[in-house]
């Protein structure tokens, strides 16, 4: 039997798989739901917000903007100026230390060791590339913005379009056969597949993933190691 080659690429989702579904829902969101008042009329003059709020109007132009940013929030909409003020938001937060994005523990240590072998690693999540910095610039384990090579957001296109992951492939140079994708949602995974990539659904027990049976499945990180013959974390590990 042929060996299967390592990947030499990890890109990686965020929410379910790196950090709990819970830091989004449960911290983030209400987060910017309570400071998205203030901010706006603290920061009449700033150009981002003043930007955000004209495209806001744009969109939605018979409803006074901060009442459209709420609904929005309610839908768990991906809209552009809505995720431009959140990512204002969280970066008060952040910088105030009020937010602290607390990953799986066996995180940090794979991104190190994968890190540390060569491995390129990425991020392609739904929230901005300034959120997901943000996310892994202020975590319990510090600054690990350094072991990223590049944070992909929607500009790519929506994660479950295999369109997004040729795009992805195009714009990094990366050759399909290369890229392991690493996410929870099976939709996402059959797009990458579909674009040459290959994927494992991470099923985290804590945010009650429910696994699929067309894509190798990971537990942890550890899990993901162990199947594609990646360096093995070394410390805190799950």
């Amino acid at each position: 039997m042929n060996s299967i080659p390592t990947p030499s690429v990890i890109l990686l989702d965020i929410e379910g798989t790196t950090l709990p579904v819970s830091f989004v829902h449960k911290v983030l969101f209400p987060y910017a739901r309570k400071a998205l008042p203030d901010l706006i009329r603290d920061r009449a003059n700033d150009p981002a917000v003043i930007a955000a709020l004209a495209e806001t109007k744009k969109l939605s132009p018979d409803r006074e903007p901060l009442d459209q940013l709420m609904a929005w929030m309610d839908e768990d909409a991906k809209v552009g100026p809505l995720k431009a003020l959140q990512g204002i938001a969280w970066a008060d937060g952040y910088a105030s230390g009020a937010l602290i994005a607390d990953l799986f523990p066996d995180v940090p240590p794979a991104l190190r060791a994968w890190s540390d072998a060569g491995l390129t690693l990425a991020v392609y999540s739904s929230g901005s590339a300034p959120a997901q910095r943000l996310i892994y610039t202020h975590t319990t384990d510090g600054d690990l913005t350094s072991l990223f090579s590049a944070f992909l957001d929607l500009e790519m296109g929506g994660k479950k379009d295999a369109e997004s992951y040729r795009r992805i492939l195009s714009k990094m140079d990366w050759k399909a056969s290369d890229v392991l994708f690493v996410s929870d949602v099976v939709a996402e995974l059959d797009a990458a597949t579909t674009a040459g990539l290959r994927t494992c659904q991470m099923v985290r027990p804590e945010d009650g993933t429910v696994a699929g049976t067309v894509h190798p499945v990971a537990h942890s990180m550890k899990e993901v190691a162990d199947l594609f013959s990646l360096p093995e974390p070394v410390g805190k590990a799950q």
